[in-house]
């Protein structure tokens, strides 16, 4: 069963929550990424006790609120504009599949190139796990929201649970990416540049695919692309009394199985102690809840940006998110040099809290940048190089 065709979209008619969206979701990652220190595992000693209070408040909040949320924003948003670009060329009678193809094949590119600079980044799985769209492009929506919701049960995770059922004396070995970020590590605090580089490229890029296949972001980065392309073929994001009336509904259900998930992560550990059926189902669980709540933030934003005063706020975010690929790379490039051993070497002196206003000083002076460049531009300087690659040899 094959999808119906919709209105293309244009540069003028563009929907500007899509862009707002992923303005809050790079604004989040970049908070991440400055308190973390760029995946530095490394604190200087705070002596301080207003600092190690604000150190900990912001730690907790933070991550609470943004870890986990904010790049499965970025990865709805990522299907999502898939499906438009994939329903802007059906209209005009070509198949979009193997050009997406090439565009993934440049987005890699990026990736890696993004790869030497910061150790940590996700556009190479964006780049690998993309593919899967091109399989499930021409099935029917409901189809496509199964197959999603087998992906987000985590189907390896559970597979380790009845394997462990059915070994009682199988105990799992320490995580395989452990060794390569101590690799790592040692490389952004005491290598040169090109010694950072050469470390990152390869082992860099192994420690980071696998944590994410250890944490289950693989599988949920699949489904929530998935999930992104269904809602750009509802057309959900436009403004109407059904669409709001949705997205009112998603929030409510998404905050009660928050709630719930959350709950039973807290609590298995009082009932499970075997560690090999303890850690598949609390990362079951975890996953699960920061899918429930990433639908909290991306229902709530919806709403605030439709039906509140705050919508003309959220506005502003709309260029930093047009720009995202653009402020994404580059924040990786300042922020190595800020904080590795070949920059500043920031990191033997920021606590958290000055890395926090770090990343929210990084995120103002990119802010104003976009919002300048996008006056005279239609596209970011990265964002107008990927597009012209994709399309090279393509009269449009």
């Amino acid at each position: 069963m094959t999808t119906q065709l919709q209105t293309p979209l244009t540069e003028k008619n563009r929907i500007e929550v899509a862009d707002v969206l992923r303005g809050a979701a790079v604004l989040g990652i970049t908070l991440i990424h400055f308190i973390e220190r760029f995946s530095l595992n490394s604190f200087p000693e705070e002596t301080c006790k207003f600092l190690l209070f604000t150190d900990r408040v912001l730690w907790d909040s933070v991550f609470f609120t943004i870890s986990g949320k904010a790049y499965c924003i970025f990865a709805l948003l990522f299907g999502f504009s898939f499906f438009i670009q994939d329903n802007s060329q059906r209209q005009k009678g070509r198949d979009f599949r193997g050009r997406f193809a090439w565009r993934l094949v440049l987005l890699m590119v990026f990736a890696c190139v993004n790869s030497t600079l910061f150790p940590g980044e996700i556009l190479v799985l964006y780049a690998i796990i993309g593919y899967v769209l091109i399989a499930v492009c021409r099935l029917s929506s409901r189809t496509v929201l199964w197959i999603a919701a087998i992906l987000l049960l985590q189907p390896i995770e559970i597979g380790k649970i009845i394997y462990a059922i059915a070994n009682p004396g199988y105990v799992p070995g320490p995580p395989i990416d452990a060794p390569y970020w101590e690799a790592v590590n040692m490389a952004q605090k005491e290598g040169s540049f090109f010694e950072m580089c050469k470390t990152a490229i390869w082992t860099g890029n192994v420690a980071n695919m696998g944590w994410m296949l250890t944490h289950g972001r693989v599988l949920q980065t699949a489904a929530l692309f998935m999930l992104g392309m269904v809602i750009g073929r509802g057309n959900t994001l436009t403004y109407s009394g059904k669409n709001l009336k949705l997205w009112f509904n998603v929030l409510v259900i998404s905050l009660v199985s928050f709630f719930i998930f959350h709950g039973l992560n807290v609590v298995i550990p009082d009932f499970m102690e075997r560690e090999a059926i303890l850690t598949p189902s609390s990362l079951i669980f975890t996953t699960l809840a920061n899918a429930a709540f990433t639908g909290v933030l991306f229902a709530g934003i919806i709403l605030l940006y439709y039906l509140t005063r705050f919508g003309h706020i959220l506005r502003r975010l709309a260029p930093y998110g047009r720009m995202s690929l653009t402020n994404y790379l580059s924040q990786s490039l300042i922020g190595g040099f800020l904080f590795y051993n070949w920059g500043l070497g920031l990191y033997q002196y920021t606590g958290i809290t000055v890395c926090f206003l770090m990343g929210v000083g990084m995120f103002l002076i990119q802010l104003y940048f976009s919002r300048w460049w996008m006056r005279s531009h239609c596209h970011g300087p990265l964002e107008w190089l990927w597009k012209k690659a994709t399309w090279v040899g393509i009269k449009r």
